[in-house]
């Protein structure tokens, strides 16, 4: 564990300058942002999001006034755009190891706060582990979203990033964030390579383990919003790990007691008000739910509990509870999903 962080360290704060250092394009989002983010992008300074490495925008709605945590924060981009949309009465924490990323994050923290025209920063950062928030003083269930971007891939020890996010995460928490995945185990040797491992790929989780200890760790039931596969430009490493496919996905995942490992059907019915910010006409829960504008969908226990017992309650109305079952509902979970079955 010791020499993989020290070799991602060495990585990130000595290698790496700019995007441009990178050998793949793992590290590098080709995913569209929402126009809400768009809008925030021309207020971020040049040299954060010039040294920025990630895969998606993993920046869910409804932020306003929230407490968000960003795991792997580098430089300070993700968090900054939380910053303003989460506003003056909301906070951002960032955490990251890498003593030069985190260096330039603080930085421009006053440059920054005057861009967004607050009268007080908004945003901590604190140099640490990941695997050991608890050190760092974040404390049980004092958190509302969980965010980070193509950084939980890097450790080394992904159990104990995720039940320290469970720990600091309140009932109805969400963590949302994006990473790269592989289509099968990736072996020790390819996964202590330094390079493999600084671009993102030698740390990549298998999909299948990645359900399963989501489940161990307290989320039985994960979604995907956005899956986009990858391909490996540089020779070298194309030749390394030609056998394997890579994906840059984003995961939604709630903190709720009441989750499911399959999704059963208990008549209920969610109908969407449109008033989610930036989303007037639609909203899509996940890449298989979207919900139009005032039109009913049935929808699995699971999907009426993310509806309604989270912060997008406020969007939604769930006509129904949990009185009467009806059997299994057809397979929205990533679980089933993945055994090849589909709403």
């Amino acid at each position: 564990m010791d020499k993989i962080t020290e070799n991602v360290k060495e990585y990130y704060g000595k290698k790496l300058q700019s995007k441009k250092d990178l050998r793949t394009s793992a590290c590098c989002c080709s995913e569209r942002p929402p126009e809400e983010i768009k809008d925030i992008l021309p207020l971020i300074a040049d040299e954060i999001q010039d040294r920025s490495y990630g895969c998606g925008s993993p920046l869910p709605p409804l932020l306003d006034g929230m407490a968000v945590l960003d795991l792997g924060c580098g430089t300070g981009r993700d968090v900054y755009i939380a910053s303003k949309l989460v506003g003056e009465k909301g906070c951002v924490i960032g955490v990251d190891m890498t003593t030069e990323q985190i260096g330039t994050a603080v930085r421009y923290q006053e440059e920054q706060r005057k861009r967004f025209h607050f009268k007080r920063s908004n945003v901590k950062f604190i140099q640490g582990y990941i695997e050991d928030l608890g050190s760092l003083g974040i404390e049980d269930q004092s958190i509302d979203v969980v965010i980070s971007n193509c950084v939980i891939n890097l450790s080394p020890s992904k159990e104990r990033v995720f039940r320290e996010i469970y720990r600091v995460l309140r009932p109805g928490g969400e963590l949302f964030f994006s990473d790269v995945f592989a289509d099968r185990r990736i072996s020790a040797s390819l996964a202590s390579d330094p390079v493999l491992r600084g671009e993102c790929l030698g740390g990549a989780m298998y999909t299948e383990d990645f359900r399963r200890l989501m489940a161990e760790c307290g989320w039985p039931d994960i979604r995907y919003t956005n899956i986009r596969a990858m391909e490996i430009s540089d020779e070298e490493i194309r030749k390394k790990t030609d056998v394997i496919s890579f994906s840059s996905r984003t995961v939604r995942a709630f903190k709720l007691d009441d989750l499911e490992d399959i999704c059963e059907d208990y008549g209920q019915v969610a109908r969407y008000d449109g008033s989610i910010a930036g989303h007037p006409h639609y909203f899509d829960l996940d890449d298989h739910h979207r919900f139009f504008t005032g039109k009913p969908m049935l929808v699995c226990g699971n999907t009426a509990s993310m509806l309604s017992d989270t912060r997008y309650g406020k969007a939604f109305e769930v006509a129904g509870d949990r009185s009467v079952h009806y059997g299994k509902f057809g397979g929205c979970s990533t679980a089933e999903r993945n055994k090849g079955q589909c709403c």
